[in-house]
């Protein structure tokens, strides 16, 4: 048995003790073969883990209609709703009820503070690295360790949060802009990061023109 079998194992049985009555048979009836493929070829591959996430997960709409999400990933710095959407039960056979309820929906729960996040089954199948691609970048300025924390400012972590947004090289006229600031404090707050040991900087010449994320520094931030 692969050591993802034996984890997802151990957390579908961890939550089937947890719950009781409709919670339990939701999770039962519920997760299938789409949540189950969701983990193991997006977040598995990410994470290594399954701590804070939760399959099946009961919320409530503006009418406390009770609702179920694929799964929710529950952290200190933010609620995460995962749903994997298969094309026949999610466009085919919606109407435009459904259609409706499930775009005010989304919109409600954005409004109580969640940050909701859709695969489609044919990504999450077939094309896999783009959900881990977009799964990367919806969590990866909101993953930052609690040890990474105590090191690092807020204003450098903010730049840390600019760098990864850009999807390429920063420069200190990246941080001058985004920030109002003067070349001099942008050009020491890259140097406090590349110290750190998150960014590399590149040179060209005699000169640093620009600066990159050290190779698994994502490992350092989630």
């Amino acid at each position: 048995m692969s050591e993802f079998e034996q984890r997802y194992n151990e957390f579908l049985e961890y939550h089937e003790q947890q719950r009781s009555g409709e919670r339990r048979g939701r999770l039962v009836r519920g997760h299938g073969f789409a949540e189950k493929l969701l983990l193991q070829n997006v977040w598995w591959p990410l994470f290594g883990t399954f701590d804070n996430l939760h399959p099946e997960y009961e919320i409530y709409d503006w009418n406390r209609k009770s609702q179920f999400l694929d799964f929710a990933y529950l952290t200190d710095f933010g609620r995460f709703g995962l749903e994997c959407d298969g094309y026949q039960s999610h466009i085919k056979d919606m109407d435009r009820e459904k259609h409706s309820y499930a775009v005010n929906r989304d919109n409600f729960l954005t409004g109580m503070g969640w940050k909701m996040l859709h695969f489609t089954f044919d990504d999450v199948q077939r094309r896999p690295e783009i959900c881990r691609m977009l799964l990367q970048l919806a969590l990866a300025p909101h993953l930052i360790r609690n040890d990474l924390n105590q090191t690092i400012n807020h204003k450098e972590r903010e730049v840390l949060q600019l760098a990864w947004s850009l999807g390429r090289k920063i420069r200190p006229k990246d941080v001058q802009d985004h920030f109002q600031i003067n070349f001099r404090t942008a050009r020491s707050r890259l140097h406090s990061l590349v110290a750190k040991k998150l960014l590399s900087p590149m040179i060209n010449g005699k000169d640093i023109r620009s600066y990159e994320l050290v190779e698994g520094s994502l490992e350092k931030l989630i």
